[in-house]
């Protein structure tokens, strides 16, 4: 039990297909209700696709667990409607700092550059978080949310995988024509296929403790090396909400997990970092290993896999549940256009060369920010610590500083779905990035572009178009025209993508750019847009 959240029951509930002798098939069966999961529904359901979702569980995740959710899926979770409340909820922040011993070397601004809808990053417990989505899941029609279903089998046929479902009125078996895996690190879908799940462990251990108290620090992320509270380790400190303070402690390899979640064991180090006369309650305790692992397939056959299940990553820099979002963002377009008969089964591929190629980054990024944090020999341990001194007076110092690189989206920039520039662009918006905001008019208001992108092909033009949309076979890329259907008083839209008069983008369904030109081609536009479709 916690003092500040009170846990949902959600009720099982016997569906009609458990009675019947004959399973029924859906378009997309996931597995597992967590963040990912619940926003994979909600993603295929906004795009017209019915899933069913199984949990073996009947509530929420218990403890705040991921507390960090940075820009990007908050603008997914935008697209999806839940995101106002979230953020509404959560705690912003976007400045870091960072001390060494006593003294502050070092800070960050996720956030440096104004005219964004979302902030750099919000926190929020993760049971918030889970709660919000579960709550939009139940409203939206196009979503079966299936309580206390635990899959217990799967066998794969040429064009569905067929899964034998345990409840508790027995066992049953049903189908689906795709199953996408969000069943966590430990998931059981994934050893069912037999996939493989490689990379490295880490020999460290870190103390979570969720503090309750009413403090005076800035809602900031603060990091301290080797302070003197806690010497020879590391600590985190993050605020959510609730008055609730996240601290994290390094502890060491050789801590005993059992023993360090004792309050006798936590209380005092608490104590040593903010004074004996701090007043506080703990709030929850958890002890954790970390890894860096990825899955060697996202897809295998009709089974695919996404959030931990597919990668794993340590929690500095938040990368997991982030990563995951991004995972349901990628594939959802994809599997409802493939379900549609609107594009062939091979651009689901696409998946896992896009989402793997951004775990292997993510994998490499909390790879190097774990090496910096808890250095394992003396060399590192000086070199990290020669950094951390040097960072105070030094910039060229400060950017090598590494106390966890805070997640930002991977750019596609390999993909097979980009079609290469042929112009000069200045900027960053290339082919494979996520389309950034900007604030616009529209209709006389002030809006935002990514609300008026939405979730399908859009082609952005930067002056008048010769067309209201392109179309190749049944898809349709609608013409968005900056100056009639949007309007850039302030021309920061004009400044992000480089955008002289004639300029044209083709903006994919997951608001990344697929393609840009100078000029308005129908049949280049056309030529990219079978591309994006592998046609």
């Amino acid at each position: 039990m916690l003092q500040t959240y009170t846990y949902p029951r959600y009720d099982y509930v016997q569906s009609a297909e458990q009675k019947s002798a004959a399973p029924e098939r859906h378009p997309v069966l996931i597995v597992g209700a967590g963040p990912i999961g619940l926003t994979m529904a909600l993603d295929l359901a906004a795009r017209g696709v019915r899933s069913v979702i199984v949990d073996d569980n009947n509530t929420v995740s218990i403890g705040s667990r991921a507390v960090c959710y940075a820009k990007r899926p908050l603008e997914i979770w935008d697209r999806l409607g839940v995101a106002e409340a979230l953020v509404e909820r959560g705690v912003r922040w976007q400045v870091g700092k960072v001390f060494f011993d006593e003294d502050l070397v070092y800070q960050f601004d996720l956030l440096p550059e104004p005219a964004h809808r979302m902030p750099a990053m919000i926190n929020l417990q993760q049971y918030y978080l889970e709660e919000a989505l579960v709550e939009a899941c139940t409203r939206h029609p196009l979503v079966d949310l299936r309580w206390k279903h635990r899959v217990l089998g799967l066998a794969q046929q040429a064009d569905h995988a067929v899964l034998t479902v345990e409840t508790p009125d027995g066992i049953f078996k049903t189908e689906a024509q795709w199953v996408v895996a969000c069943d966590g690190a430990n998931s059981d879908v994934r050893r069912m296929v037999g996939a493989q799940f490689t990379g490295q462990f880490f020999q460290d251990r870190f103390l979570i403790a969720d503090v309750v108290m009413k403090a005076q620090f800035p809602t900031e992320r603060w990091f301290w090396f080797d302070p003197p509270f806690h010497r020879g380790q590391s600590v985190l400190l993050h605020k959510e909400c609730d008055n609730v303070w996240r601290i994290d402690f390094q502890l060491g390899w050789g801590a005993d997990p059992e023993e360090e979640k004792k309050p006798e064991k936590v209380i005092p180090r608490i104590q040593a970092m903010l004074g004996p006369q701090a007043e506080f309650e703990l709030e929850w305790v958890s002890v954790y290993q970390f890894a860096c692992r990825r899955i060697d397939k996202f897809r295998y056959g009709r089974v695919l896999f996404a959030g931990d299940a597919a990668h794993q990553v340590s929690p500095f820099g938040a990368r997991g549940a982030n990563t995951g979002v991004q995972d349901c963002d990628n594939l959802a377009w994809k599997l409802a256009l493939v379900l549609q008969g609107a594009a062939p089964e091979r651009l689901v591929d696409s998946y896992h060369d896009e989402r793997a190629f951004a775990a292997d980054d993510n994998l490499r990024a909390s790879t190097r920010s774990t090496d910096f944090i808890t250095p394992k020999s003396r060399a590192s341990l000086r070199l990290r610590n020669a950094v951390l001194e040097l960072a105070e007076t030094e910039p060229f110092a400060r950017p090598l500083v590494n106390s966890g690189r805070l997640s930002t989206p991977t750019p596609y920039v390999d993909s097979s779905l980009n079609t290469p520039d042929e112009d000069a662009f200045a900027g960053r918006m290339a082919p494979g990035t996520n389309a950034a905001d900007a604030p616009v008019q529209v209709a006389g208001k002030p809006g935002w572009l990514l609300n008026q992108l939405g979730g399908g092909f859009v082609l952005l033009s930067f002056g008048p178009a010769p067309v209201a949309e392109v179309r190749s076979g049944a898809v349709t890329a609608r013409v968005l025209e900056v100056g009639r259907d949007l309007v850039d008083e302030a021309g920061t839209l004009t400044e992000r993508y480089d955008g002289r008069p004639g300029t044209v983008y083709l903006i994919r369904p997951d608001q990344h750019v697929a393609a840009r030109w100078r000029r308005f081609d129908a049949a280049k536009i056309d030529a990219a847009l079978a591309r994006c479709l592998q046609a």
